[in-house]
């Protein structure tokens, strides 16, 4: 079956989906994405069309399309297999999935669905939905293998059947205590001597713990991240840093971003009153209706030393912000300063620094990545105010 995830509500996740679809974003240890690969092969994404050269989207005459917010269980799979051509599985009012030549749901018979399903409604779900996802997917990776033996010099509290370790990753003198989830170490991570790591926990391949690192689940760092210093309930894309002391907590992080020393962000309000985020849907911040919300970051986005942000920021792509204070919650893409004021970042300047970061991690800064964050650039200039 050729499967495609498509985009439904794409704005409720920016800004994390500027620059990759929603089937990209990553919640537990896989993204949405890999996901679904796990029960159907042959998958491509419908997205926006300045993100469809770097994410294509591959149709034949009848293609299964997947709703990109739905994470997919063995049940509604099974619900979604015994679609009809003439169906559109939903739940309330939201199309599920439906068997079609093009993107077009709206004169198929609405079916409700009988399954219980988690589906991802705003960005925030992100880090709310990790701790299940991190549990659902530990039992996919792990099924049927046998994890690398963890070396005895570290201390595991908990169950040993709750943790593995991936073929080349490095494990040593660290406390790893699984009695609130799983613990899952990516092919050739490593986490260093004195880090204390409580489950749900889940790192990427190529992903690095410093020395003396206090993580708390549910938390997953995506590919290639280096994190250090105290981490509670974060979602990292994949590609970023967190190297350095500081607090991290209750946030959902894009890639290529670099988290300046003794950074930390409030995660909880003085008052205890629920946090208000910004809402790219409603032009306005909207009540969460949760007493923990912390940091949102798109991608390439970096902040200096000692950076202190405010409880429910959301920050654009490409920003770099330093100096004393608080900056304001919202911080809209290509900005550049802090509590004083910003200017624009130069969409020249911007590639420019992207080209070096990444062909640091030996990937290319390509044309694709360069036409999308001219786009993002041009489609967020509403939100600058110079």
């Amino acid at each position: 079956m050729n499967t495609i995830l498509f985009d439904y509500n794409i704005k409720s996740f920016l800004p994390l989906t500027f620059t990759r679809p929603i089937a990209e974003l990553r919640v537990g240890i896989f993204t949405i994405k890999e996901k679904w690969n796990y029960y159907f092969n042959k998958i491509s994404i419908k997205t926006e069309a300045y993100l469809s050269d770097k994410f294509p989207i591959k149709t034949i005459d009848n293609n299964l399309w997947i709703n990109a917010q739905v994470l997919p269980n063995s049940a509604i799979v099974k619900e979604i297999k015994n679609l009809k051509d003439n169906q559109v599985l939903m739940k309330d009012d939201l199309p599920i999935a439906f068997l079609g030549e093009q993107y077009d749901y709206f004169s198929l018979h609405k079916k409700q669905i009988e399954s219980n399903i988690s589906v991802l409604k705003n960005i925030y779900d992100i880090f709310l939905q990790n701790e299940s996802e991190i549990k659902e997917d530990f039992e996919i990776i792990t099924q049927g293998r046998v994890s690398q033996e963890l070396s005895e010099s570290n201390h595991l509290l908990g169950d040993d059947q709750q943790i593995f370790i991936e073929k080349d990753a490095k494990v040593e003198c660290a406390i790893l205590n699984t009695n609130d989830g799983p613990i899952y170490i990516g092919k050739n991570a490593e986490i260093m001597e004195g880090s204390l790591i409580k489950g749900p926990f889940a790192m990427c391949e190529h992903s690095v713990v410093k020395m003396g690192a206090k993580i708390y689940g549910p938390t997953t760092l995506g590919p290639v991240c280096y994190v250090g210093g105290e981490l509670n309930n974060v979602v990292i894309t994949g590609y970023s840093n967190k190297v350095h002391d500081g607090f991290l907590g209750n946030s959902v992080i894009g890639e290529w971003c670099n988290i300046g020393a003794d950074t930390n962000n409030s995660n909880l309000k003085n008052n205890y009153a629920d946090v208000k985020l910004w809402s790219y849907t409603a032009n306005q911040f909207l009540n969460t209706g949760l007493q923990f919300c912390g940091l949102i970051m798109g991608d390439h986005s970096r902040c200096g030393i000692n950076t202190m942000f405010n409880t429910g920021t959301v920050i654009g792509v490409n920003t770099n912000i330093y100096g004393a204070g608080f900056p304001r919650n919202f911080i809209p893409s290509f900005s550049w300063g802090g509590a004083s004021g910003f200017s624009t970042y130069k969409i020249n300047k911007a590639c420019e620094v992207a080209k070096k970061v990444m062909i640091r991690r030996g990937i290319d800064f390509d044309e694709k990545d360069k036409k999308i964050l001219s786009h993002v650039f041009e489609l967020t200039k509403v939100y600058r105010k110079d």
